[in-house]
């Protein structure tokens, strides 16, 4: 008899609207129950005068009222505590007390076997002893039950402690985004006031178109910022911006190209993914180059995956193992990709292996898994 129940709820939040239609789930589970039942009866003595549907019929009629009282007296059981006082079911786990499982089981045994006799009876023919003349055949079905009991509740309350756990991960998860995401909009633009600040000082004209691109670039980037991801080609047409505004500090020390095919312009992407790489590149490759050179930004797909690279020709890494450059632009790279993909994305950062030199930054990501935790 399978006596699975629902899952937990809160204390402010009701029963599921679906309760009973996994009652009735649970329900076409213990005809398949009675069937084997059934079978292990029939099989065990086959040449008694009970045959295999003898059997089925009673095993079909005194099992499928079993399960109806006990479990169905522990849905409406449990809708009258709720109901009553919702602030007492605080996380309770589809039984509210253990005496309350007791008396149901105890009761819709009773009832199911005393019924569900009767109908077999009266279906086959024969006749099995009632409650009182046949009572090794009740303790064995209060046996049955509680053993049945016993074991779905187990099953669901590991189910819904597994459910929970994976839910406070999710929202771990996506606090933590929320948090790298919030502290990628302010590193953007307080390295963005310091090239500025720079350029004051050296040529005020410049200065001031770069202060104009500015006011338009943040118009434009920040409500991008917010969003939980894009599509790539408006995450192009962000580095766009923000390259233009370093071409007025830079002016023709800076190169900038694109590479995006068409395919790949409406894949999403989580939103500002690669501009602390292109800021990196700016700041550590080809401003301390006094010739500056060119930064190139591309897309492609290989193996299922998109890869997203952004090469410079600057100054290049110290070593083929430089953990300190960019700082925390690639530290929050690394973390928004551990949070978004977990293992299934990679990111390198290694010297570009041609006669240009200099620097390149790769991602892989997953072509076919949304980010995690990413608004749409």
């Amino acid at each position: 008899m399978n006596t699975l129940a629902s899952p937990e709820r809160p204390a402010a939040e009701p029963p599921p609207d679906n309760t009973w239609v996994a009652f009735a789930r649970r329900g076409a589970r213990n005809l398949l129950l009675c069937l084997l039942i059934a079978l292990l009866l029939w099989s065990l003595a086959p040449t008694e005068p009970y045959g295999f549907f003898v059997n089925l019929v009673y095993s079909v009629a005194i099992g499928t009222l079993c399960w109806f009282f006990i479990d169905g007296g522990r849905l409406l059981l449990a809708q009258w505590l709720y109901r009553r006082a919702p602030a007492a079911w605080q996380r309770r786990a589809r039984w509210p007390g253990a005496l309350w499982m007791v008396v149901c089981i105890l009761v819709g045994t009773v009832l199911g076997y005393t019924l569900g006799a009767a109908i077999g009876n009266a279906l086959t023919g024969h006749h099995i002893p009632g409650l009182i003349q046949n009572r090794g055949a009740v303790l064995i079905s209060l046996i049955a039950a509680f053993a049945a009991t016993s074991y779905f509740y187990a099953i669901e309350r590991v189910r819904d402690e597994r459910a929970a756990t994976e839910a406070a991960q999710r929202l771990a998860a996506e606090s933590q985004l929320k948090l790298l995401e919030s502290q990628l909009e302010p590193h953007m633009l307080f390295n963005t006031l310091a090239n500025l600040r720079v350029l004051i000082g050296i040529d005020a004209a410049r200065a001031q178109a770069m202060l104009d691109r500015l006011i338009a670039y943040l118009r434009a980037t920040l409500q991008a910022s917010r969003a939980g991801r894009h599509a790539l080609a408006t995450e192009f047409d962000r580095l766009a911006d923000y390259l233009a505004l370093m071409a007025v500090r830079m002016g023709p020390r800076l190169e900038v190209r694109f590479d995006l095919p068409d395919a790949l312009r409406a894949l999403p992407v989580p939103a500002l993914l690669l501009q602390p790489l292109v800021e990196n590149a700016i700041q550590h490759g080809l401003e301390p180059k006094l010739e500056g050179g060119r930064l190139q930004v591309s897309a492609r797909t290989e193996d299922g995956m998109l890869m997203l690279v952004v090469r410079d020709t600057g100054a290049g890494l110290r070593d083929a193992a430089d953990p300190g450059r960019g700082g925390y632009g690639l530290t929050h790279v690394r973390e928004r990709l551990a949070v978004l993909y977990g293992d299934r994305a990679r990111f390198s950062l290694t010297p570009a292996d041609d006669a240009e030199g200099g620097t390149r930054a790769e991602l892989r990501l997953p072509l076919d898994v949304a980010p995690a935790g990413a608004a749409a």
